[in-house]
């Protein structure tokens, strides 16, 4: 119980002291410290994704959105989970060949992520507390401004490539 309740107290310190996406270092699905710094200046979509998942083929319209817009500076973030269903039940290496393979996914992965619950990673404490509560379900969208706050949610049901998600990253990308 004590080293639950410190780990929830170091996740609500570090989740409070958090101002902007930017404040936030994760693993890259190769396994090496990426601070999230290194974004500052683009318009950012954050994802959360799973191999084995109804979305799925939405890393097609994520990497199309990427390879559209990344010149103009859109970076797309993909953070495996396996909070649904363990539909994201592979290793690193393995999610990295399925994306590569199938979807010739070329933006930054990271390293399997919880998105919600006891072992919530500290960015997605902060993005839920910020925009729309819990995650509901794999590839929910949280679309960040060049400085690093958070502009819009996008459920699983949109899609990446949709009028709406379009319309907004073209206007953070104007600002």
């Amino acid at each position: 119980m004590f080293l639950k309740s410190t780990a929830i107290a170091a996740l609500f310190a570090a989740t409070m002291s958090a101002a902007t996406i930017y404040d936030f270092t994760m693993k890259s699905i190769d396994g090496a410290p990426t601070p999230l710094s290194q974004y500052k200046g683009k318009v950012v979509l954050v994802v959360n994704v799973a191999s084995k998942c109804g979305y799925t083929p939405q890393y097609e319209g994520l990497e199309s959105m990427y390879k559209k817009y990344r010149d103009k500076g859109l970076v797309v973030l993909g953070f495996p989970a396996n909070n649904f269903m363990a539909q994201e039940p592979g290793t690193e290496a393995e999610i990295k060949q399925f994306c590569t393979r199938k979807y010739n996914v070329d933006f930054p992965m990271f390293s399997k992520s919880d998105v919600k619950g006891d072992g919530e990673t500290p960015l997605y404490h902060y993005l839920t507390a910020e925009k729309g509560g819990e995650i509901k379900w794999n590839f929910t969208k949280f679309l960040i401004g060049r400085d690093g706050t958070i502009l819009a949610r996008f459920e699983p049901n949109v899609k990446p490539d949709s009028p709406e998600v379009t319309s907004a990253i073209e206007t953070a990308l104007s600002r």
